[in-house]
């Protein structure tokens, strides 16, 4: 029995098929119905477009090796970087010394000052970041068995350096009372600082009259010093001998 003849039109209709599937476009509008708010483009979205949730506290790319402990920046030679209020209004700044925070103590800092600040509009700017890895080892841990294992970020914090800035429509005595509740969760000691204060040079402030090329000259001679300056040069050398 010879097989079944296929018709013309059913072989025309298989050579114009594809194997692969076409992408779904969006529906193109044009763009008078933009501008009314009853219709909506269709459009398909191929992915998310969300940005992920980043830390601030951790860094994106981590560390390439073991960071070691290192010194806290000492601002010599008249460095005033980072101690004076830049895109905020009002600013949180340590006093004592120099010292490292810890990822965990700067999250707490900054969930204090929001949790004070709710509900009211504000911006907050963060000026140190912790990019510092730390790695201990356990207590029964011999000496000269490795650097140990990751355990927390940390951020090296110089004398006189501004942690937290706020800017927005705030009441001054509301934001000096969410500094007073973060200050008391991070240590060390804090003050309060606002947009146009003088800079800091070390812990001396310039102001009242202290300038830059005061702190800079060489150090002032005591009494004492002075009055030995006074004396001629002839007085201190040895009589010569008769």
């Amino acid at each position: 029995m010879p097989p079944p003849r296929i018709q013309q039109s059913l072989l025309a209709s298989f050579s114009s098929l594809s194997l692969n599937a076409a992408r779904p476009r969006p529906t193109a509008l044009p763009r008078c119905q933009f501008l009314t708010p009853a219709v909506k483009p269709t459009a398909v979205r191929f992915f998310s477009s969300t940005p992920a949730h980043q830390n601030w506290l951790a860094p994106k790319a981590g560390e390439s090796r073991k960071s070691r402990k290192g010194r806290c920046r000492v601002p010599t030679g008249g460095s005033m970087r980072g101690t004076t209020v830049v895109w905020g209004e009002y600013g949180l700044r340590m006093r004592d010394h120099d010292r490292r925070i810890s990822a965990q103590q700067l999250k707490i800092a900054e969930d204090t000052i929001r949790k004070r600040l709710r509900g009211m509009k504000f911006r907050m700017y963060m000026r140190i970041a912790a990019n510092i890895g730390v790695y201990t080892s356990g207590n029964d841990v011999r000496m000269g068995k490795g650097k140990g294992s990751f355990d927390r970020w940390t951020a090296r914090v110089a004398v006189s350096k501004i942690i937290f800035e706020i800017k927005g429509d705030l009441h001054e005595q509301v934001v000096r009372d969410a500094f007073r509740l973060a200050g008391n969760k991070l240590p060390g000691l804090y003050e309060f600082v606002k947009k146009g204060d003088a800079p800091v040079m070390g812990i001396t402030k310039l102001a009242n009259g202290v300038t830059e090329e005061d702190l800079k000259r060489p150090r002032k001679l005591l009494p004492l010093e002075q009055q030995a300056a006074r004396i001629p040069a002839a007085a201190n050398q040895p009589s010569a001998p008769l």
